[in-house]
This record gives structure tokens, C-alpha cells and sequence, in this order.
């Protein structure tokens, strides 16, 4: 979390600027209060200063640009007083900052009248006809996303570079002297009536927008500019978060962790359920049964939505909040709907539909790879081997990690194997083959356990329990380990077929045993495997999670074809969809490398079939017999 010390500076002269040079010399950084109101941030060393000017309180026309301003990594209030001494602290900047980077840009943002629709973009053409154009292109998007709003973009070659009415932020020719280079931009204040009234959701999709196009400009100038060695636009955010980032972050995080969402819909009584079911010759289906709520979801929906997510400023971070808020609102919704209509609804919002492609995949397994007849055999590896093999690994973990923290249990009311919260639940009756075995270890321990390790690493403890819609990326991730560590057998893959094609059923309608019958007498699973399937589809009443394995291997199967970086997905529990946002956070030294990696990227076999899997290698291939 950002600590910091904020100084106050009440006068803005030669020995102050020059405290203001050595701090920044000594740190790095600096946060201090300025006179007037002012304020200056700088969380790393970047060729340039974000500035806007403030109004006397009473004459504040639009507090939203300054929430743009500051979600900058270096950025420049200038208070209502005092304005010689700014222009003198700028000027300073400038000189130290363009002798180090070899070039400094001063980007100075202010909005127009209210009502206005202009973008207008004030500097030197002729210097920085790339940069220019840059931000042109970036506006002119910004414009097309708001079209019904006659948006205009202008494009001023002036020395001029500041609101009309008020005095120049620096001269012009004294800055180019010390390789300084000044843009003006004014924004149009759509987000406010002429009354004052605020439109929040428009506001907040127009800033998202309009930072990514000031770090798109302010890259472009870094690039052909400067020797700064920023690799990427993504990189410009800000280094250290606001605590209230960290606030909220951590009770989002607090909320997951106060049920188990897997756990609470997932049947009490499967063994009598399954008993029954082949008792009866496939026809009797008992009700499912559910554990006790520990929690009360109206309680929890309420804090859910006290958290003030619209205060974040950072693009990112509001993003994956906002959509982790959503995604806890449909579980908590749906730990009230078990065993009714509803549940399934919610369960389509979560995790979507089998698309025609998907289902097209499925088919493509099943027709080409028949099911293997297994024998019962002496070697087989029973629940307490697996827990045994469990702890092996996570031997292998703490050798990477001494803090490495993670617990087994054993129960009698689970019928799957699980990962819940970052600790592992085998049933108690639990059966399988030593390659299996090998293959499912690194499923569960090697990608879900590994993750929520390597997410608690993380400063976002979200990272550890997922961002939303995390499930399709950690499923996939777990079925390519199966692959790599050569457990991917073919009634394993076929089972993941099946999931999809009783997905695709219950989607239209199908019940429990018209599922089962399509799986046992049109597919040729055996009655076990088409049960175990069957039966977690219609957990809740219609759960459609199991449909992201195939569907997430498919998506990882692309990203890795596409050149994609594995490790880098390891870092902790998010979706590809993040891909773009988790970089960026990466980029900007917020997330960190991963702690502990699995076993399987120390085989030399692992990387021949990475190269297989790029080179196109098909779903129904990925078959270890």
C-alpha cells in the first residue's frame, strides 16, 4: 500500500523549488501540497508532467477533470495562488527532467464552457507532427464511440497553448531552450448539465476513454522523444495506488471469502442421489439437497454495493472492480435460487452459452475418440494417496516459497475433486489410475492451489480469489496441464466433451434423465461417467460452470498459437479478457512476477508440446493414450 508523508509548502519560492529538486533527487517521488490548493505527484521518474489549473472553491466549474488529471503518475495542480512560483516550479521540472530524459513534455488539460462539444488541441504541429496525430486519431475515436453527440475535434498550431482568459502557463521559446515541449488540450464538459446535475455512467465511460488517449500521446512523444525506456503506453499509470483502491479491493475480497460458493451448491446428498438413480434402473431421481446458508445474502449485497467503486480513478482498477461487484451480486443471487428456475438464469449470466463452435468441438472429440474400457486394478490411487501426493507438491512449493501455505481435506459430502479458497477437497470414495492421478495433481494443486498462492502475492488480494469470469482461463489452464504432464487421456477428454453437449441440452430445456440417456445411449459414456456428468450440470438446477473447460483450453489453446506468454497466466486467478488490463498493471510494476511455478515447466517434454500446440496441433489430438 502507498504510504505516504504529504508536506506543505505555503509559498512557492527558490528554496522550496529547490527542496522540491532534492527530494525528487533523494526518492523518485514526490506527493506535497502546494499553495492555493495546489499539488505535486510524481510516483516514478517519466518525461512528463500531466498539469491542470484549479478555480477558487466557489468557482469550480468541473471537479471530473481534475479525477483525470490525478489518475496520472506525474501530475501538476496549480493552486489559485501564488501562480509566478508555479510558473517557476514547472520551469524547474522542466530543466531537470529534459537533461535526463533527453526531452520533457508539459501536457496542460483544462475543460471548456459547459455544454461544450469541442475537443481542442493546442501545439506545435510542425514540431510534433507525430504526437499530434497521435492524440487527433485517439480524440476522433472518442468521438465515433459518442456519435449522437456531434463531438468535434480541432487542431490549433499556436503558441497559445492555454485557456482562453487566462495567463500562459510558460513562454514558449524559454521552455524549448531546456528541450521542453508544452500541449494544450481542452476537453468538452458533456458530463454536466448546465445546472450542475452530474451524468455518472457517462463520466465514467468518457474518462476511461480519454486517459487511455492522453497515455497513447504521451507514449508517443516518450518513444520518438526521449531514452526513458517505457516499453508500452500501459506502463504511464500510476506506480503506487491510493489506499482506497486497497480498501476496496480488500472487502470485495472479504465478501468472497465468506461463503463457498462451489461448496453451497453442490449437493449434500449425491451418494444417496446416485444410489438411487441406478437403483432404479435410470429413472428416479431424488431432490437435491443443499448445505445451510452461513451467511445472509441481503447482508451481503449491502455492503457489496456500499463500496464507492465510482471514487477509483484508475481506469484498471475500476474496471475490474466493477465487474467483480457484478459477478459477486449474480453468486450471492443465486445462493438464494438453489434448486429453483432462477439459478439457471443466473448461471447463463456467469458463464454464458455453448456457441456453435464450442458445440462443434465437442462433437468432433466425441465422434473421433471412442471410449476406453478400464479395468478395476490393485494400483489404483485412492483418496488418502492422492492427499499423500497432494503434500508431495506442496513440498516442492515451499522449496520456491517458504511461506507457501495450503491444507488437504478429505470429505464424505463432496463428489468431486475441488480447490476452494486455495485449499484442496478430495471425496472420500474418490478412485483413480496412477496417470490420472499425476495429471489431476497438476489440474488441482499445479494450476488452482499455484495460483491462489501466487495471487496472495499480489498487493490486489483479488488476484488470489479471482477477478471475474476468472473460471474459463483457470479451467483451461488446468486441462493443458493434464496435456503436459501426459494425463490427458481419452475418456478425460471425452468427459469434457460431454460437458458441453449436456450443457447444450440443458439449454434447451432438457431435463436430468433425457441428459443422461443422450450421454449413455447416443454418446456411448458409460452410465458412471454419464451420471457424474449429468449430475453437476443439474446441481442448483442448471449450473453451467462445467462447460468453461472445453471452452477455456479451446481460448487458451488460440492465445498460446498466437505466441502468448504461459507463465505470465499464472500470476494469480484472471480471465483472458483481462489479458490487456493484468499487462498493464504488470507493466506498471503493480503486480509482480510469479512466487512458486508448477512442475511441469521444469520438462524438457513440456516445451515440445507447447511447440505443438502452436503449430496448430487440434483439440482432439491433445490425447496422451
Amino acid at each position: 500500500m502507498e504510504k505516504e508523508t504529504i508536506q506543505e509548502i505555503s509559498r512557492l519560492g527558490k528554496a522550496s523549488i529547490l527542496e522540491i529538486l532534492e527530494e525528487l533527487e533523494r526518492d523518485d517521488k514526490i506527493n506535497r501540497k502546494l499553495p492555493g490548493g495546489g499539488f505535486l505527484h510524481i510516483s516514478k521518474p517519466l518525461p512528463f508532467l500531466v498539469i491542470h489549473r484549479l478555480e477558487k472553491e466557489e468557482e469550480i466549474k468541473d471537479p471530473e477533470t481534475v479525477r483525470v488529471v490525478i489518475s496520472e503518475a506525474a501530475y501538476l495542480l496549480i493552486g489559485d495562488e501564488d501562480f509566478k512560483g508555479y510558473q517557476q516550479l514547472i520551469y524547474a521540472l522542466g530543466e531537470k527532467y529534459s537533461v535526463k530524459f533527453k526531452a520533457f513534455l508539459f501536457f496542460e488539460i483544462y475543460s471548456g464552457k459547459t455544454g461544450s462539444r469541442d475537443f481542442k488541441i493546442k501545439g506545435p504541429t510542425d514540431l510534433l507532427p507525430s504526437t499530434v496525430k497521435v492524440l487527433k486519431k485517439e480524440l476522433d475515436k472518442i468521438k465515433s464511440k459518442f456519435l449522437q453527440l456531434g463531438l468535434n475535434v480541432e487542431v490549433h498550431n499556436t503558441k497559445n497553448r492555454h485557456e482562453r482568459g487566462k495567463e500562459a502557463l510558460l513562454d514558449i521559446d524559454e521552455i524549448h531552450q531546456v528541450g521542453c515541449l508544452l500541449l494544450g488540450l481542452q476537453i468538452p464538459m458533456l458530463h454536466r448539465t448546465r445546472e450542475g446535475e452530474e451524468y455518472p455512467i457517462f463520466f465514467r465511460n468518457f474518462k476511461d476513454l480519454l486517459i487511455k488517449a492522453i497515455h497513447k500521446t504521451i507514449y508517443d512523444f516518450i518513444r520518438v522523444q526521449t531514452s526513458s525506456g517505457v516499453s508500452s503506453y500501459m506502463a504511464l499509470g500510476r506506480k503506487y495506488l491510493k489506499p482506497k483502491v486497497f480498501e476496496i479491493d480488500r472487502k470485495l475480497t472479504e465478501i468472497e471469502r465468506s461463503f463457498q460458493f462451489l461448496m453451497l451448491i453442490s449437493p449434500a446428498n449425491i451418494r444417496q442421489i446416485k444410489q438411487e438413480f441406478f437403483e432404479s434402473g435410470y429413472k428416479k431421481v431424488l431432490d437435491y439437497h443443499y448445505r445451510l446458508l452461513p451467511v445472509d445474502p441481503d447482508l451481503l449485497k449491502r455492503k457489496l454495493y456500499h463500496l464507492k467503486i465510482e471514487k477509483i480513478d484508475d481506469p484498471a482498477l475500476s474496471f475490474l472492480f466493477r465487474e467483480k461487484r457484478e459477478e459477486l451480486d449474480h453468486q450471492i443471487t443465486m445462493l438464494n435460487e438453489r434448486g429453483i428456475p432462477n439459478f439457471f438464469y443466473n448461471s447463463v449470466r456467469l458463464y454464458g452459452t455453448v456457441k456453435t463452435n464450442l458445440k462443434k468441438v465437442a462433437e468432433s472429440i466425441l465422434t473421433a475418440v471412442p471410449e476406453a474400457v478400464e479395468t478395476e486394478s490393485d494400483n489404483q490411487v485412492n483418496s488418502a494417496d492422492f492427499a499423500a501426493l497432494a503434500r508431495k507438491e506442496f513440498e516442492y512449493f515451499r522449496k520456491q516459497d517458504p511461506n507457501f501455505q495450503s491444507k488437504i481435506h478429505i470429505k464424505d459430502n463432496i463428489h468431486t475433486l475441488m480447490v476452494s479458497q486455495g485449499e484442496l477437497y478430495i471425496p472420500t470414495d474418490y478412485k483413480m489410475n496412477h496417470e490420472e492421478a499425476d495429471a489431476l495433481l497438476q489440474h488441482e494443486v499445479g494450476t488452482h492451489v499455484l495460483t491462489y498462492h501466487n495471487g496472495m502475492q499480489q498487493p490486489l488480494e483479488l488476484m488470489a480469489v479471482g477477478l471475474a469470469n476468472y473460471d474459463t482461463l483457470q479451467e483451461g489452464l488446468a486441462v493443458m496441464s493434464e496435456f503436459l504432464m501426459g494425463g490427458l487421456t481419452p475418456n478425460r477428454m471425452r468427459v469434457l466433451a460431454g460437458r458441453v453437449i449436456a450443457g447444450a441440452a440443458l439449454l434447451k430445456g432438457k431435463k436430468f434423465k433425457s441428459i443422461f440417456n443422450l450421454l449413455n445411449k447416443k454418446h456411448g459414456f458409460s452410465p458412471e461417467r454419464a451420471f457424474n456428468i449429468v449430475s453437476r450440470i443439474m446441481q442448483g438446477g442448471g449450473f453451467l460452470k462445467d462447460i468453461i473447460y472445453l471452452k477455456g483450453l479451446v481460448s487458451l489453446r488460440k492465445y498460446l498459437m498466437k505466441g502468448g506468454n504461459l507463465e505470465l497466466l499464472l500470476i494469480g486467478k484472471f480471465s483472458l479478457g483481462h489479458y490487456n488490463v493484468v499487462r498493464e498493471l504488470y507493466e506498471r510494476h503493480i503486480l509482480k512476477d510469479t512466487h512458486i511455478r508448477p512442475r511441469y515447466l521444469e520438462y524438457e517434454s513440456t516445451q515440445k508440446k507447447l511447440d505443438l500446440i502452436r503449430r496448430g496441433l487440434p483439440i482432439h489430438e491433445m490425447i496422451n493414450n
